[in-house]
């Protein structure tokens, strides 16, 4: 394991896209658990990366939900509808995952669902450069539907009870912390339990950032 700066972070990450050689865009994911920091690290890897001269299309799982109507067949705080219900893996695959693939025409997509307005959303076709990168945040990224279709995977790791301390700070002005911890609680970590039992994601990533600490995060290379 190693320990160093934020910017040293960033700066590991950057070399292991940069040292990525495919002949089509480098699909990277950044996943990892709810409130773990993986937004923010994709934020900031893809600053880098442009600094570098390099394309890069800033993607997230959230833009590919089903509608709110369709994620809860088994309720609102069900972990297995969390990690099996929530998100559109088909057409995530189909309008960008794919097509920036071996085999693909670089013609894509960056999201199919609109949040704030909870509907299906069709954006502009584009065509991505050979050389672009995909850099993707979400949650479950490393299951096995979707494992094999990232060149780059790093999985944000954080102990669960930061991750709720970060969500009810996060989102106190839109919910009472009663409430954010029973969905934290009862939904999410519990999702991300049966995904680890399961899929056992930091065994398929390429890098492990252990973020309990932001500006002083531990990042280690799994054996396989």
């Amino acid at each position: 394991m190693v320990q160093g700066t934020r910017d040293e972070l960033i700066g590991h990450l950057a070399e292991a896209v940069g040292s990525v050689t495919v002949a089509h865009p480098t699909r990277v994911a950044v996943d990892g658990p709810p409130a773990a920091g993986k937004t923010t690290l994709a934020d900031e890897l893809a600053i880098v990366l442009r600094d570098q001269g390099r394309d890069v299309i800033r993607a997230t799982v959230d833009d590919f939900l089903f509608p709110r109507a369709q994620r809860y067949p088994r309720g609102e705080y069900s972990a297995e509808g969390c990690y099996h219900d929530t998100h559109d893996r088909e057409a995530l695959t189909r309008v960008l995952l794919d097509p920036l693939g071996p085999g693909g025409d670089r013609r894509f997509q960056h999201a199919v669902y609109d949040h704030r307005a909870d509907a299906t959303v069709s954006p502009p076709v584009t065509t991505a450069p050979v050389d672009a990168v995909l850099v993707f945040d979400g949650v479950f990224l490393l299951r096995p539907e979707l494992v094999d279709r990232w060149e780059l995977r790093v999985f944000v790791s954080t102990a669960p009870e930061k991750t709720v301390d970060r969500a009810v700070l996060r989102e106190r002005r839109l919910s009472t912390r009663a409430v954010v911890e029973r969905r934290w609680r009862e939904r999410y970590i519990p999702s991300q339990e049966l995904y680890v039992a399961t899929a056992r994601p930091t065994r398929r990533a390429d890098i492990v950032v252990h973020n309990d600490e932001p500006q002083r995060p531990i990042w280690s290379v799994p054996r396989r």
